[in-house]
């Protein structure tokens, strides 16, 4: 399937129903895309299950999405830090459920979605309150942990620069989760800084390949400000 260029973010997040599966780019404020999740806002769809590096930062980005009241559960690595007021207050409130998953086991989950692959044993969680009702076994002589894929309906990623076929390159640290979260969704939704001819980027740079975006959207790179990495 080829990407197509749309005009706005909220034509290149239309579609998403009530109870998706949300996959969330970003590593805190680096490669957080702002404007597409100011878009799934707007679109009014609620009861979303967001999958992300964390809960959100501050006021902006995932953690409005969280303040709108939109997000039934996160599954992500660190729900709590020093600015995730937003969902703290949810959580304690039990407004709003969490999975925590630790960082490595949570790329690879989602990175198995893309391959196809349907499980994968992991040594992280032997021991601790994450493996309870999970297979356990024994290989060469370790314990290892099941962990299940993570499919989803939608991915909302950022990256530096698109051609008009769809291929991706990202800037620094805002290179982190967008990759895999790519590969596993039904829909991917891009907004980058700026779409550039096919054939102008260097196809050692691309790391995303055009067979993965379903819609890409350019707008301007008002978020710098909060977002200094990407």
């Amino acid at each position: 399937m080829t990407a197509r260029i749309v005009g706005t973010p909220a034509e290149a997040v239309a579609g998403v129903t009530d109870g998706a599966t949300v996959l969330v780019g970003g590593f805190g404020l680096a490669g957080m895309p702002f404007d597409l999740i100011e878009a799934l806002i707007d679109s009014g769809a609620t009861d979303l299950t967001v999958v992300s590096n964390n809960a959100g930062n501050g006021d902006h980005g995932l953690a409005a999405l969280l303040a709108a009241g939109r997000v039934r559960k996160v599954i992500c690595s660190f729900p709590r830090q020093s600015d995730s007021w937003v969902f703290d207050g949810l959580y304690a409130d039990g407004r709003i459920e969490l999975e925590v998953v630790p960082q490595g086991t949570l790329a690879e989950r989602i990175r198995a979605a893309g391959a196809g692959i349907g499980g994968f044993y992991c040594p992280t969680s032997v021991g601790t309150p994450l493996a309870e009702g999970k297979e356990v076994r024994e290989l060469d002589g370790r314990t290892y942990v099941l962990e299940l894929p993570i499919h989803a309906d939608l991915a909302l990623i950022a990256a530096h620069r698109a051609d008009h076929a769809g291929n991706l390159v990202y800037r620094k640290t805002a290179r982190n989760f967008g990759p895999v979260m790519a590969t596993a969704a039904e829909l991917v939704a891009v907004q980058v800084d700026e779409v550039v001819p096919t054939g102008s980027l260097d196809p050692e740079t691309v790391v995303t390949p055009g067979i993965y975006p379903d819609r890409i959207v350019a707008v301007p790179t008002r978020h710098l400000a909060v977002a200094g990495a990407r």
